[in-house]
């Protein structure tokens, strides 16, 4: 009998946190659910723990061969899955209610198209750095949006519920490069089909180290950002509502990463920045404000910390010293 829900976790080389997620998920007070673990071939003694596991829940895939990230986790959409899933970093920890909020969560909002709790954010010891942003009980998409655009919620990957068939449907997780904003794009997909129910228990924890975002390449990260412009361009035509929300909160989310990623390009060697400058990076954000149809708001040269940037990345010297 296929369990309730499947609780889906991507994993290469989990090392030590790999145990400590899944030992957080096989302490569910809820029992009815499985584990699938997609192994990406771990060299780090991974495979060999998750194969010792004596527990008919835990069904592991390994891959023979190294895959991407973006590969590994399209194995998802192939297998057979229970009715509800969930997806998880391996070095992510859920409390043992998880499932069982959850679950309540769903029996109280039937028609909602996607479920989450709220959740701390913990250090690579462990510890509690701080807790996310608080949540209200239920949403709807273009409100979900408005405030991710307006960075007045965290969003990460893990601890979103969803129903197996809305998430084949839609085609799985969106082929981003290294999945940098992919889950946006997909929780927003989610909660257009209806809406986004929270509850206010704090039921997993989300780990700030060794991120895809603080490791990916700088022209991965610019080529996610260029897709997740697209999608923005894209809901601009779903109504009203949509088109508000980006017109009043985009320009200051523009201005929030051009300035992160100009800073972040500072950081990099320059052979290994792909041919990206911080001069390109802002004349790329000026043309997602003209595709975004805010090019009379967003006004990088008027910000000190990116012109700076700018001043700084035009010479040796200048970037040595950032």
């Amino acid at each position: 009998m296929q369990s309730k829900f499947s609780i889906i976790l991507p994993v290469r080389n989990g090392g030590e946190y790999v145990k400590e997620c899944i030992n957080s998920i096989l302490a569910q007070s809820y029992m009815g659910f499985e584990l699938l673990v997609f192994d990406n071939n771990s060299s780090d003694g991974t495979l060999e723990w998750l194969n010792s596991i004596d527990d008919k829940r835990v069904k592991v895939y390994p891959s023979a061969t190294s895959l991407t990230i973006e590969e590994n986790w399209g194995r998802i959409i192939a297998l057979e899955k229970g009715e509800f899933i969930t997806l998880i970093g391996h070095d992510d920890i859920l409390a043992n209610n998880y499932l069982a909020v959850m679950d309540n969560l769903i029996t109280k909002y039937p028609d909602a198209s996607l479920y989450q709790t709220h959740f701390s954010y913990i250090d690579s010891k462990g510890e509690i750095m701080r807790s996310c942003l608080p949540m209200i009980e239920t949403e709807s998409a273009f409100s979900f949006l408005e405030k991710f655009l307006k960075k007045e919620i965290d969003v990460m990957g893990t601890g979103f519920m969803m129903r197996s068939e809305d998430y084949d449907r839609l085609g799985g997780i969106p082929d981003y490069p290294n999945l940098l904003f992919a889950d946006f794009e997909l929780w927003i997909n989610l909660t257009k089909q209806s809406f986004k129910a929270t509850a206010s228990d704090t039921c997993f924890s989300f780990r700030l180290h060794q991120s895809t975002t603080t490791i990916s390449a700088d022209d991965k990260f610019h080529l996610a950002f260029d897709r997740f412009v697209s999608f923005l361009e894209k809901l601009k035509k779903d109504g009203q509502e949509f088109s508000s929300a980006i017109a009043e909160n985009v320009t200051g989310f523009l201005l929030f990463y051009c300035r992160g990623f100009c800073h972040r390009l500072l950081r990099t060697p320059k052979r290994k920045r792909g041919g990206l400058t911080v001069k390109k990076i802002i004349n790329s954000f000026k043309m997602y404000a003209v595709r975004l149809d805010v090019e009379d708001t967003f006004r990088p040269e008027k910000h000190a910390t990116i012109m700076l940037a700018k001043m700084l990345d035009a010479t040796a010297f200048g970037r040595l010293s950032f």
